[in-house]
């Protein structure tokens, strides 16, 4: 699908086809189906106001709207797919080669049952249209995973990759954010470490899984790890919160900026050296959920574009004579990953070269040791290893070369920040890229000491009781100290490395069960320790529908802060907003409307808006509210062609027809 249509493909094939907003050029989708309860609704608006309609017609329309709402009881995910190129979507050509082939990979998809579901798309989405998702097949245990495919006009190799590049990615999953549940980038292996290190240090307070993967065989090959690599890629991204930029190669889920490209001939070509990986998909898909890496800000997530060039990458070698290194380090570099023997050594008997990186740094240019070994990390403990710290060298710990060239660029890219800043943050740990620094991730072990204490009590000894064990016992404490807002027990729970996105067995958070209650307390403390606000429980919900649903508008601001958006049908918003206006549930409206709603165009299944039923049932003080915030519209017709001001005509609401008459009479001038 070109640009235009990624977005329009799930809206163009939904129950209403108008039901989406446009938004930086894309057609943004807002319908997903995360409904409480799958049930038909029945409407606030009587029959007897379409006299002159078929009955028989207006009961079969609506009807079919909500077969069409409740086709099953599956759970979906929407993930979007950006294809940039690379081997994954190649095809052999009558030579046996592989090529890069635009505007093919969709359809051969389509073609793979492996890859399609037809017979789920046909009965979702009716007969097949261009701009019809793809579905995956049903995978027992997940989500179904619904999926759109954005092809690059260029298809690149990954060698041919750049910043440029970079930023179009980014860009592209920023715009598309709130519309999926996660992302999958299909990219060419060779620079597939330096994009996902750079997407990580430019994707700031992300919330979503993104995954990057690509292939050594293209997907469609009958011997393939392609087929693999996309599937377990999809399934993650949409059944799981993962706020990081990962790479999942040959059954391993890495941190991206943790990663490198260890061989070009095997299936398993990829390692994070330092860290273990997050998952393994074996049988079943093992998440170790204590070492996701997450934000603790409340800040919306956004892209920060704007990368520095003027950096670069300088490898140690016996013999580099001083004039290599002092040409490599003048203008207009700006910042330099040096590469250094084992624990960040360089010849101390070297004053030549020592004399030019002193040089250097006095000048202000970055340099960020790290080591050319794949394990282990800089330190100081040896003589020359010390001597670069005091030359104005800053240790990169046990950073990839690849990360240590991004986070330069990202960070020297930052204009807000001043020079020491900077330095301070190229030696800080930012996106989990290295070990050590003030934002390091805490010591997760302590968890499994409390576990192991109450594991000895209870006689468990096997490993699959304890991960239960954990999970049982962490969410049921946290609940606890949420409902007691005891802070001083959420942190005791947080020394032993609780995870505070932990769900119990039906999917809810703590962070659900804070806004429920309604706690702007301890929805703060949670987020600023990484609760994630886009995390659905077993009912489609998120944390924000369980502060809407209880009216505390402080907490859902703070939400929407934090990046949080509904993600429920608009159809059943629509609904909800409409039994709000027949309660004369003011309260019900302002959440909805805090939480981003637009409460005056969304309706129920048969058209009709919280003005319609307000009109209906004269609550003059709904009419106020709707009119007083530019919520109104009172010539929006419902699916009948009927009015809000046509209702309180014929019911002969004089007050409310008049309100109505003077805003429309406003709005026409």
């Amino acid at each position: 699908m070109d640009k235009s249509e990624i977005l329009n493909g799930i809206v163009n094939t939904t129950i209403l086809h108008s039901d989406y907003k446009q938004t930086n050029g894309y057609s943004k989708n807002v319908i997903t189906n995360g409904t409480h309860e799958k049930k038909n609704v029945e409407s606030t608006v009587t029959n007897d106001l379409y006299s002159n309609k078929s009955a028989n017609t207006y009961h079969n329309f609506s009807r079919s709207r909500c077969d069409s709402i409740t086709l099953d009881d599956d759970k979906e995910s929407k993930i979007l797919v950006i294809y940039t190129g690379g081997t994954i979507g190649m095809m052999r050509n009558n030579d046996d080669v592989l090529v890069p082939t635009p505007n093919s990979f969709e359809r051969k998809i389509k073609q793979d049952p492996h890859l399609y579901d037809a017979a789920y798309a046909q009965k979702k989405y009716g007969p097949a249209m261009n701009s019809s998702p793809l579905v995956l097949p049903k995978v027992k245990g997940f989500r179904r995973i619904i999926y759109s495919i954005y092809q690059y006009n260029e298809l690149l190799d990954s060698s041919n990759m750049s910043i440029k590049d970079w930023k179009q990615i980014a860009e592209d999953i920023w715009q598309a954010y709130e519309l999926y549940d996660g992302f999958v980038v299909l990219h060419g292996t060779d620079t597939l470490a330096y994009t996902a290190s750079a997407l990580s240090f430019m994707f700031e307070n992300l919330g979503k899984t993104v995954i990057i993967t690509g292939a050594q065989l293209p997907v469609f090959d009958l011997r393939t790890d392609g087929n693999d690599n996309f599937v377990n890629s999809l399934l993650i991204a949409g059944n799981y919160n993962i706020p990081e930029v990962t790479i999942f190669f040959h059954n391993k889920l890495l941190r991206g900026n943790r990663t490198v490209k260890i061989d070009s001939e095997n299936f398993d070509a990829f390692d994070s050296p330092n860290v273990p990986p997050l998952a393994i998909a074996g049988i079943e898909i093992n998440v170790s959920f204590r070492q996701i890496y997450r934000p603790k800000t409340i800040e919306k997530f956004s892209v920060h574009l704007s990368l520095n060039e003027h950096v670069s990458l300088l490898r140690i070698f016996p013999n580099i004579t001083a004039d290599t290194v002092r040409t490599f380090l003048q203008p207009p570099i700006e910042g330099v990953v040096l590469q250094t023997y084992g624990a960040g050594n360089l010849p101390c008997n070297r004053e030549d070269i020592m004399a030019e990186v002193k040089k250097a740094t006095d000048r202000g240019v970055m340099i960020l040791n790290c080591s050319q070994c794949s394990k282990g990390s800089v330190n100081s403990v040896y003589q020359t290893g010390h001597i670069l710290n005091q030359v104005g060298v800053i240790s990169g710990n046990d950073i990839t070369p690849e990360a240590a060239l991004a986070k330069l660029s990202y960070v020297l890219s930052k204009d807000d920040w001043d020079f020491n800043t900077k330095r301070m943050m190229l030696g800080r740990n930012l996106r989990g890229e290295m070990g050590g620094g003030k934002s390091e991730q805490p010591n997760t072990l302590a968890e499994w000491d409390l576990v192991d204490a109450v594991a000895r009590t209870l006689h468990v000894s096997s490993p699959h009781e304890l991960n239960v064990l954990g999970a049982v016992l962490f969410p049921a404490m946290l609940s606890n100290a949420i409902v007691r807002s005891d802070l001083t027990k959420l942190d005791e729970l947080k020394g032993f490395g609780a995870d505070f996105s932990a769900q119990n067995s039906d999917g809810r958070t703590g962070l659900h069960l804070a806004c429920a209650l309604g706690n702007l307390k301890v929805v703060r403390y949670l987020l600023l320790n990484g609760s994630s606000v886009h995390i659905k429980d077993r009912f489609d919900r998120t944390p924000i529908i369980d502060a809407v649903e209880n009216d505390h508008i402080e907490v859902i601001k703070l939400l929407r802060r934090c990046g949080a958006h509904l993600n429920s049908h608009p159809k059943y918003i629509g609904q909800q907003l409409c039994n709000a206006a027949a309660k004369g549930n003011i309260n019900r409206l302002e959440s909805y409307a805090t939480a981003g709603a637009d409460i005056a165009t969304l309706s129920d299944i048969n058209g009709r808006t919280a003005l319609h039923t307000a009109a209906l049932l004269n609550h003059e003080d709904v009419i106020d509210y709707l009119i007083d915030n530019q919520f109104a519209d009172g010539e929006i017709l419902d699916l009948m062609s009927v009015s809000p001001i046509e209702i309180a005509r014929r019911k002969g609401h004089t007050n409310i027809l008049e309100k109505l008459m003077n805003l429309s009479k406003y709005i026409n001038k």
